[in-house]
């Protein structure tokens, strides 16, 4: 067989998208000079693929022989551009092989080259030399080698490590780009092998693929792994990026498009199988894009060197297709045509097509809402395809002052959030909160003080003191129901309580000052509210020292405070109460279901419940307040949720798993460290019980000094140097030690006292020790 049958060879070619299934997965494709046959190589398969009218169809199987061989395990294939019965290919054993159709024999394979020591990842014939092959290898050489000789000519050592791409410039007849592991492009002169010609960094991470411009020369296009595919203008000194498109997965080659010249065809190493096509000027959306593919897209290659109309793509998934640009997806068309853009200060634009601002032209405006009356028209260009269309631009101004974050900062200097107990660390931050007007946030910290700052020991506290918040009632200084001459006997009270016994449900009633006093009253009232145990004298007792012929009792029933026993005591009258209109009512049912007996000046009043008994423990509120700090979280204000859970501690921790703890921490450090809020954010790190933010500040805390005189390390703690027995930290203006912060040029490692150096620099710009330097003060 002296060659197989083309394109060119009278066999119609087809202009429609069709397939065919290769049984193996494909690594590498390379179509021949007139693009009526292709190669497919991969680690189980080297066939030759023809391109007929209504198929593709297998011309040649170049895997033969009984033994498999390493070397048809192909990594990479190309065919000569000026030879076209001449294909080569890279094997995964660092065997570079070449092929020759015309041979009459079943074997292909021409001449073995074993020089590389470790897998080829990349063949590139010479496009306008016969015989010059070009390889590069996972050991970091790339191999020039003449076809007719038995061994490579040159080697090029890029220092660096493997070589994943290597390609010839189509218009510098010695010039070729080598791509690296470490994100680095090399150009080389192949008269110089001794050093490449230039190298920059072009990728963050490995460059997998790049390709010279077919037109302009210097142009050149690089893929990596970081997702970016970047167009290189190297005719300068420098090399310099002109464009930059951001794709959604590693980049696994790149190719440019014929006869259009902003335009770039990639397909993805992984998770992406589509092979897309863009335009660099546009680089969001992709100009168009072939989803045929079931699995990676490993290779792509225009059918024809000058038809920028058919692409071939080969995939792992075992296909071989045959894309036509009609029959592919234009992202563009699909895409929403509004825009919506939020400003720095909170403004909003937004930004709709030209037909949707006709139909609501006759809208009200809202406040703060500035249309512009004008229209963005881009002018059309023949040369782009794109489709033109006019839109128009609204702007929502929010209020002056309305983005500000000064409260986030204020809350976060004043927040207090360790060294005093509980009770008190709510009361200052609802304080805190209330003083910069955010209520709802004060109200939570008075809430959290009720549910957990008297649980632990609070209620057992003496009567003269603060009980638990959920016991205590704030009443008016002046008279309460039971009138207004009503007095509390202090003395009889004070020698009862030595011989009363306090629990957890004795409280003394707190006196409400925000409130005004009852009219009508003469005299201030105490009221205790307490839980008896045993008989009367377990109560607390307060006396009103009313005189009075007649005696009733005040019975309270069980509606509306359960007692453990009736209680009994000698009967008063009621008489001498007078009935004022201004004393407090009972409203609702109570005035039905209460009722008032008076006991010889002496009001018995008891609560038989505790507030957390029966399943009103702190644990029974973690729930709710879990549930406080993910909304306050999810809505931004994660300063809210740090602070709540620094102050409770453990109280609340458990309730919290430690990975959104971890991200809650490093969200409100990042924005303490924004708002150069150093302390507090030091504070929170030092507070913090994750070990993967309090070791934040452990980090980078050793200094390294050099005595300013000898300028050798200072390995002692003190400032007095080792070696020349001199002071390091004395000052260069006053020329006194230095006890306190020292601040140093890096230049001239001359420095002293911080007043002393500002003072300085605010009139003379070199340094003051006389050294010349001329030293910059920030």
């Amino acid at each position: 067989m002296a060659r197989m049958p083309t394109a060119a060879g009278g066999t119609a070619v087809s202009g429609r998208t069709m397939w065919c299934n290769l049984d193996a997965p494909a690594n590498a494709i390379s179509v021949c000079r007139d693009g009526g046959q292709v190669a497919v190589a991969g680690r189980n398969i080297f066939k030759i693929y023809g391109v007929e009218e209504e198929r593709l169809s297998e011309r040649a199987n170049l895997r033969v022989g009984r033994k498999p061989s390493l070397n048809l395990s192909c990594a990479d294939v190309a065919w000569h551009q000026m030879e076209e019965n001449l294909l080569a290919t890279a094997a995964t054993n660092g065997a570079v092989v070449t092929w020759n159709l015309a041979r009459p024999s079943r074997n292909k394979q021409d001449q073995l080259f074993m020089e590389h020591k470790r897998t080829v990842n990349k063949v590139c014939f010479h496009p306008l030399e016969l015989y010059i092959l070009l390889s590069g290898s996972q050991d970091g050489s790339m191999k020039c080698f003449d076809l007719r000789k038995k061994e490579s000519v040159c080697t090029f050592s890029g220092q660096s490590e493997s070589v994943r791409d290597v390609h010839f410039s189509a218009r510098d007849f010695f010039t070729f780009a080598a791509t690296f592991e470490n994100g680095n492009v090399q150009l080389w002169d192949m008269r110089r092998p001794d050093r490449c010609e230039r190298m920059f960094t072009a990728h963050n991470g490995p460059v997998f693929s790049c390709d010279w411009h077919p037109d302009d020369r210097g142009c050149l296009v690089t893929g990596g792994r970081d997702k970016m595919v970047k167009v290189w203008e190297l005719t300068g000194y420098k090399a310099r990026e002109t464009h930059c498109v951001q794709t959604i997965a590693s980049v696994a080659r790149v190719l440019w498009r014929p006869d259009r010249r902003y335009h770039i065809a990639t397909c993805s190493m992984m998770v992406d199988h589509n092979v897309y096509v863009w335009d660099v000027r546009r680089p969001y959306v992709p100009f168009a894009m072939f989803e045929e593919h079931r699995d990676v897209t490993t290779g792509i290659a225009w059918r024809h060197a000058h038809d920028p109309h058919y692409l071939l793509s080969g995939s792992k998934d075992g296909t071989l297709f045959h894309h036509s640009f009609r029959d592919a997806r234009r992202p563009a068309s699909q895409a929403v045509p509004e825009g919506l853009s939020v400003g720095l200060r909170g403004d909003v634009a937004f930004a709709v097509k030209e037909s949707l601002c006709a139909a609501e032209g006759a809208r009200k405006p809202f406040g703060h809402d500035r249309r512009y009356p004008f229209f963005f028209v881009r002018r059309a260009d023949p040369a782009e395809h794109f489709a033109n269309v006019s839109s128009a631009l609204s702007v929502f101004e929010s209020p002056p002052g309305a983005a500000s974050m000064d409260w986030f900062s204020q809350t976060a200097r004043r927040y207090c959030l360790s060294g005093v107990p509980l009770p008190e660390l709510c009361d200052r931050n609802a304080g805190a909160a209330r003083e910069l007007r955010r209520y709802q946030v004060a109200q939570i910290w008075t809430m959290l003080k009720i549910i957990y700052a008297g649980a632990a020991g609070g209620a057992t506290q003496a009567a003269g003191k603060a009980g638990h918040p959920l016991s205590s009632f704030a009443m008016k200084d002046g008279t309460a129901a039971l009138g207004g001459e009503a007095k509390l006997d202090r003395g009889r009270l004070e020698n009862r309580r030595d011989s009363l016994p306090l629990d957890s449900t004795v409280t003394l009633l707190q006196t409400n000052e925000d409130n005004e006093e009852t009219e009508g009253s003469d005299a201030p009232a105490d009221y205790v509210f307490g839980d008896g145990e045993g008989d009367e004298d377990d109560f607390f007792i307060v006396d009103h020292e009313v005189a009075a012929s007649e005696e009733h009792e005040f019975i309270l029933p069980q509606e509306g405070f359960p007692l453990r026993h009736e209680i009994l005591d000698h009967p008063t009258t009621l008489d001498h109460f007078p009935d004022k209109t201004d004393s407090p009512q009972i409203s609702g049912n109570e005035a039905d279901s209460v009722s008032l007996t008076p006991t010889e000046g002496i009001s018995l009043v008891s609560v038989s419940q505790p507030p957390f008994e029966h399943g009103f423990t702190t644990d029974y509120f973690n729930p709710i307040v879990r549930d406080m700090m993910c909304f306050y979280a999810q809505q931004g204000d994660v300063q809210m949720a740090i602070s709540v859970l620094i102050v409770l501690g453990d109280r609340i921790r458990k309730e919290i798993d430690e990975q959104t703890q971890e991200h809650w921490y490093t969200s409100y450090i990042d924005l303490l460290q924004r708002f150069r809020l150093w302390n507090v954010a030091n504070e929170v790190i030092k507070l913090s019980t994750c070990r993967t933010i309090t070791c934040l500040n452990q980090a980078s805390t050793t200094l390294h000094i050099n005595c300013n005189n000898c300028k050798r390390p200072m390995n002692s703690r003190g400032w007095m140097c080792e070696r020349c027995h001199r002071g390091a930290s004395k000052c260069a203006v006053c020329h006194h030690a230095v006890k306190g912060l020292f601040v140093w040029c890096q230049g001239c490692t001359h420095g002293g006292h911080l007043q002393h150096i500002m003072d300085w620099f605010q009139l003379h710009a070199h340094c003051p020790t006389g050294c010349g330097h001329l030293c910059e003060y920030t």
